[in-house]
């Protein structure tokens, strides 16, 4: 032992022992409060929040066999933590994995399955809780314009989306101990949670007053916006049923680089009335070949689908929805008429289609429009109109596509497809039209437009991700270039602008420049005609100035062949694209789908 060691050691051990009497002093001077002082008093310290709201009691005997050797219940069947939070599947999966990693929680996979069933269904969100925060679990990567102010989004979407604590529905004790697992788990939460924000939405301190902490700002916000009792989800409990999803589902689909799909899901209900089993059958109306997959599925909460469907064994092309099983997250409305939602693919769900579900009826129902868009004074033009139970006998007055756009003459027609000559009047209404037959409405499905002003690349910004070694896969990105009409007041990059679809485009990579030595696009990857990038290999490339990865950031441009703007020129847009390394950490409960 070093003389510093020694010093040290000494010169402590009456500090500790001044600790330790504090300490006890400070037990028995509590001790003899009353009782509600000393609860006030604990209710003060942050790191021990006393629990004061009413709790959710757990009844599944699974559940509290699992969970209640730690999480101890009360005489109303609560279980301690566990009765004063709610979330969505995928939330207490995670739960779940945590507790396997951190707590030694011995679990099989059958029986984690039931555990989630059955806290979804007790202790989980409401159709109108969850619908908002559906991008989550359907890993789409969007610009969240949800988060509040500045303050939040440093508080709580610095690391991961702000829907990942919207997901949840605490009691005030459980936002303020989440805090406290933040502060516990990860090193830079406190720095984060503290750190000054310029912030012009936060109100300055009234006089003589400190300014709150970021973190103060979040935790007001989430328990005011995200609180454990709420009246959407006191009538869920009383309104929710067995989910009763059986039969055939109408299908509405388009897929990034491919165009609409039209066709059908079938639902069979198994034992268990919210467990199913799908046959699905789509169309492609872009070339006109079929996709058939099986899959099964199974709702949460009455509302909420987790399923898997493929078409047969996994193939290697990246994009094609055939060679690749798909998971589906969709979103069934509580009247059980229709349904939204993604089924994705790719190791980093980059791949997947947007998905709308009608259930099928004796009524006609119209699913989907072709072609994208028509333009004003148009003579003779055809359009398609896909859907189900068309009646016999169709006739031109039976259809309405909006002011200014008459149909001349059906020139075909089945129970599924309707085929029409239309035409539209120079001064037709600018806008997305509804399209109706009989009683059915397809709204704002057929935009009428007078000129493609401009384009815009969607995603208007990606990420991609280097891959091909022995452990990391590529991380793909697909682009679109959509054609875009003024509007009615003329004025582009406005709310009334009309979206046409996509158009006809040549594709390339230009530098974003940050160094006066840039190369990325040289290195990043390959931009297909189609518009799909494929990375190139991670880790150091021996070619490359300093044998650097072959990361970097580029523009992806879209030049448009046909569309021109005032001065005759190609119209283009562009896209700022990241490809960075692999991801070497990933968040995903894949288990709720099977």
């Amino acid at each position: 032992m070093s003389v510093a060691d020694t010093d040290t050691r000494e010169s402590a051990s009456p500090r500790l022992g001044r600790l330790a009497r504090s300490r006890i002093v400070q037990f028995l001077g509590l001790s003899a409060l009353p009782a509600t002082i000393a609860l006030a008093q604990a209710a003060r310290d942050p790191s021990n929040p006393v629990e004061a709201e009413p709790g959710i009691p757990v009844k599944d005997q699974l559940v509290v066999e699992k969970c209640g050797s730690c999480h101890t219940a009360d005489a109303k069947g609560n279980l301690s933590r566990i009765s004063w939070v709610r979330t969505t599947p995928e939330g207490w999966a995670q739960v779940i994995h945590r507790m396997s990693r951190l707590n030694g929680l011995s679990i099989s996979p059958v029986e984690a399955k039931a555990v989630i069933r059955s806290l979804s269904a007790t202790h989980g969100l409401a159709p109108e809780e969850a619908k908002p925060v559906m991008y989550l679990p359907e890993h789409r990567l969007i610009d969240e314009t949800n988060i509040p102010n500045e303050t939040i989004r440093q508080s709580c979407a610095s690391c991961h989306a702000f829907a990942q604590p919207l997901s949840w529905r605490r009691s005030k004790a459980e936002w303020s101990l989440l805090r406290n697992l933040h502060v516990a788990l990860y090193s830079q939460a406190d720095a984060q949670y503290r750190r000054a924000v310029d912030d012009p939405s936060q109100p300055a301190p009234a006089p003589g007053a400190t300014k709150p902490l970021p973190v103060e700002v979040a935790m007001d916000y989430m328990n005011k916006h995200a609180p454990l009792a709420t009246p959407e989800w006191s009538a869920w409990q009383a309104r929710v049923q067995s989910s009763k999803l059986g039969g055939r589902w109408l299908v509405s689909a388009s897929l990034p680089g491919k165009g609409k799909y039209v066709g059908e899901m079938v639902l069979a209900p198994a034992a268990s009335g919210d467990d199913y089993s799908t046959t699905i059958s789509l169309k492609s109306l872009a070339d006109g070949s079929t996709l058939t997959r099986k899959g099964k599925g199974l709702v949460y909460t009455g509302y909420a689908w987790r399923g898997t469907s493929a078409s047969g064994p996994e193939g290697a092309r990246p994009d094609a929805p055939e060679d690749h099983e798909t998971r589906e997250t969709m979103w069934f409305s509580p009247d059980r008429k229709s349904a939204e939602g993604r089924w994705f693919w790719g190791d980093y769900k980059e791949f997947g289609f947007d998905v709308k579900l009608t259930r099928a009826s004796a009524e006609p129902t119209v699913t989907a429009v072709m072609p994208g868009g028509l333009k004003i004074g148009t003579k003779g033009a055809t359009v398609r109109l896909y859907g189900d139970a068309f009646p016999a006998g169709l006739k031109a007055a039976d259809i309405d596509l909006g002011k200014g756009v008459m149909v001349s003459k059906v020139v075909s027609a089945s129970p599924g497809e309707a085929v029409l000559t239309v035409d539209v009047a120079a001064d037709a209404t600018v806008g997305a039209h509804d399209v109706g037959i009989g009683s059915s409405v397809l709204a704002a499905a057929l935009p009428v437009y007078r000129k493609v002003d401009y384009l815009k690349v969607a995603p208007d910004s990606a990420i991609a991700r280097l891959g091909g070694s022995e452990k990391h896969t590529p991380g793909y990105q697909q682009f679109e270039a959509i054609g875009y009409d003024n509007g009615l007041d003329g004025k582009p990059y406005t709310a009334d602008d009309v979206a046409i679809g996509p158009v006809d485009a040549s594709w390339s990579m230009e530098e974003f420049q940050t160094v006066y030595y840039d190369d990325d696009t040289s290195y990043v990857g390959k931009l297909s005609d189609k518009a799909l990038f494929t990375p190139a290999m991670d880790g150091p490339n021996p070619a490359r100035k300093w044998g650097r990865n072959n990361y970097g950031e580029v523009w992806v441009v879209a030049t448009a062949k046909t569309e021109k703007d005032a001065l005759g020129k190609p119209l283009t847009a562009k896209s700022f694209m990241v490809v960075s390394v692999p991801a070497y950490k990933r968040w995903d409960q894949p288990e709720v789908a099977k």
